[in-house]
């Protein structure tokens, strides 16, 4: 008994869980779709009363509108505007007859006639002679059009009274023809009237047709550069066939163009599916694949319109491509009302509204089609469709600058991010700076202390020995001289020479010159090359005191163990095709000694200390030592590199 209450209690416990989050999104849906539907509600309203307040009033102090209409062979009076009984009458068309008034006093102003409105053509004489015949206007023919025709009357033609004016209907379906009323009067009267439906109805098209026509290029242009984004190719293809649909004349019968008509026919229902398949791309939807259903009515009017004749396409189009068309609206008003409810942006609530004013237009010219609105025949649809492309000309342009607006703010937080980071660069590359400097530093220092010690160091060493030995005052005299020697190349390694060899070298020969100059020796110097030796920028003092190091040791073993009477330093610059490279020659004409010696000597551990010494300055720094020697003397080769290492520790 116990276990029912709670398992009861679980399930409305789950139930509760399940539905708590779903009635704030069905509030959110309500509040976000009842004030777009109300919204909609009100510009319905605000179209009808557009389309009442936008009707063009005509002069009816110049109407005729009483007539004698002779149709299938039967004859009776009429009133217009009136429909007739059929659909198709190209071999015996309604003949209408009537009578209008004029006086002689009338004859300056000149007379003209009038039809606000018809289908599919007219024939108009007066007094028995044509003065307007449409079908020489092919664009005056279109059912789905609004054209309006006048005509000049000439004054031959008038009669002072009573006058005949005759109307031939011409129709070729698929609707019942129609003829407006007829105005006969001044030509100052009837002008106005004629100008205001050409700018509503002719003009205002054009216009609106040019526009989508430059749409389409444009959205073509898009698309061609961002080829991932078909909705702009989808929208560009609808309206290159509302630019065919604007401007392509149709046919006007007996001539057998039905393939043009078919394509005309056509491109309706398939420019609203395609703007359709828009609105679902643009709001970032997927297109479903029974999707395609949509195209298929347009496609049957088009194959059906290739392979049949007239007027089997206008049938199909009235059956099919209509009704199509109104299919497209109202899943078009369904899809911008998702997008309201999940977007709320600016682009879903203008195309929607678009939309809505394109239904209403739609749905009045169904009424008048089914002849419930029986006393005109004006079709609104493919102008209000000048209202979806502002919206969507304007969803576009809104989406383009929200996109400008997300560059820009995604470039300034670009600009502040790489600025961070710039600075931190650059706090880091004064770190690193200055640890490379205190790392040079400690590399300089450990190279100054480790050259006092080998050089200074053993010479203060050997002058402390002497003088506890008792030693004579020469031989420290020379130690001590020694020892300055060294403090002076130290000291001289650390000069800015700029990588210019020549000026060690020159500082070199003077202490060289000094040092033989007591045991009667001759320093020869020559340079073989005009420019010395090359200049290398990547030359630092450890490079050059090694360098003087060897020449100073070479010197040293031709003063104190070859008893040479002459020197010659050689310095010269070569290039073997790689580069130029300098060699620095010491050549002494002393007793010279066999090489085998000094190894065996070295073998035996007997110094040759001096010899070892010099090769290991030389790899330090990258440079080839050659020594040889012979009964005429002994010769040092140093051949320096292309480019001295950065480190020592490539010395190996």
């Amino acid at each position: 008994m116990s276990e029912i209450p709670a398992k009861a209690i679980t399930k409305a416990t789950t139930k509760a869980t399940t539905t708590a989050p779903a009635r704030p999104r069905r509030q959110l849906i309500a509040s976000r779709l009842v004030p777009y539907l109300l919204l909609q509600v009100l510009i319905v309203i605000v179209t009808i009363l557009g389309l009442r307040l936008l009707q063009p009033s005509d002069p009816d102090d110049f109407a005729v509108s009483d007539f004698s209409a002779r149709e299938d062979g039967l004859t009776r009076p009429v009133t217009l505007p009136h429909f007739t009984s059929s659909r198709y009458s190209l071999a015996d068309p309604p003949f209408y007859a009537g009578a209008f008034t004029f006086r002689r006093d009338d004859a300056a102003a000149g007379w003209s006639v009038y039809l606000p409105r018809f289908s599919n053509a007219v024939e108009v004489a007066v007094n028995g002679v044509v003065v307007l015949d449409s079908r020489r206007d092919a664009n005056a023919n279109r059912p789905d059009r609004n054209t309006p025709e006048i005509a000049a009357i000439p004054a031959s033609l008038l009669r002072d009274g009573s006058n005949e004016i005759t109307v031939r209907l011409f129709v070729w379906g698929p609707l019942k023809g129609f003829l407006d009323t007829v105005y006969v009067g001044p030509d100052v009267a009837l002008r106005p009237a004629y100008e205001t439906r050409t700018l509503l109805f002719v003009t205002l098209p054009v216009v609106f047709s040019a526009w989508q026509s430059i749409l389409a290029v444009i959205l073509a242009i898009m698309w061609l550069m961002r080829r991932r984004e078909p909705v702009y190719g989808v929208l560009a293809t609808a309206m290159v066939l509302g630019v065919v649909q604007a401007f392509a004349p149709p046919p006007v019968p007996p001539a057998a163009t039905s393939r043009l008509a078919a394509v005309l026919l056509a491109s309706a229902p398939i420019e609203s599916a395609l703007v359709v398949m828009f609105g679902v791309l643009f709001f970032g939807w997927r297109w479903p694949r029974y999707g395609t259903l949509v195209f298929a009515p347009g496609i049957v009017v088009f194959v059906v319109g290739l392979i049949g004749g007239p007027p089997l396409p206008r049938i199909l189009f009235l059956v099919l491509g209509i009704p199509t068309v109104g299919l497209c609206l109202f899943l078009m008003a369904c899809v911008t009302a998702t997008a309201v409810v999940r977007r709320q942006d600016a682009a879903s609530f203008m195309i929607g509204c678009a939309v809505t004013i394109v239904l209403v237009c739609w749905i009045k010219d169904m009424l008048t089609v089914f002849e419930i609105v029986s006393n005109e025949r004006i079709f609104v649809s493919r102008l209000s469709y000048s209202a979806m492309l502002v919206a969507i000309g304007a969803g576009l342009t809104w989406r383009f600058a929200r996109a400008l607006n997300q560059v820009d703010s995604f470039a300034g937080q670009l600009v502040t991010r790489v600025r961070e980071a710039e600075e931190r660069l650059k706090a880091s590359f004064a770190r690193e700076e200055e640890r490379a400097r205190a790392a040079a530093l400690a590399n300089e220092r450990t190279r100054l202390m480790r050259d006092l010690h080998d050089g200074l160091g053993g010479q203060l060493v050997s002058i402390v020995a002497l003088s506890e030995r008792g030693h004579e005052g020469a031989t420290i005299t020379d130690a001590a001289r020694a020892a300055l020697k060294d403090l002076r190349l130290v000291i001289d390694s650390m000069d800015d020479i700029g990588g210019d060899l020549m000026l060690a070298l020159g500082s070199w020969r003077e202490r060289a010159s000094a040092q033989l100059r007591p045991h009667d020796i001759t320093l020869d110097w020559r340079v073989a090359t005009p420019q010395g030796l090359p200049l290398h920028p990547e030359l630092r003092p450890w490079h050059v005191i090694q360098i003087v190091r060897i020449l100073d040791e070479a010197v040293t073993n031709a003063v104190k163990h070859a008893q040479a009477r002459r020197i010659a330093v050689t310095i010269d610059t070569l290039d073997a095709g790689q580069g130029p490279y300098g060699v620095i020659s010491v050549t002494d004409d002393g007793q010279g000694f066999a090489p085998n010696e000094i190894n065996e000597a070295g073998r035996n551990g007997q110094t040759a200390r001096g010899l070892r010494n010099m090769r290991s300055r030389a790899a330090r720094c990258g440079a080839a030592l050659d020594l040889s020697s012979d009964a005429s003397g002994t010769r040092v080769r140093l051949q320096l590199p292309q480019r001295f290492p950065d480190s020592d520790a490539a010395a190996g």
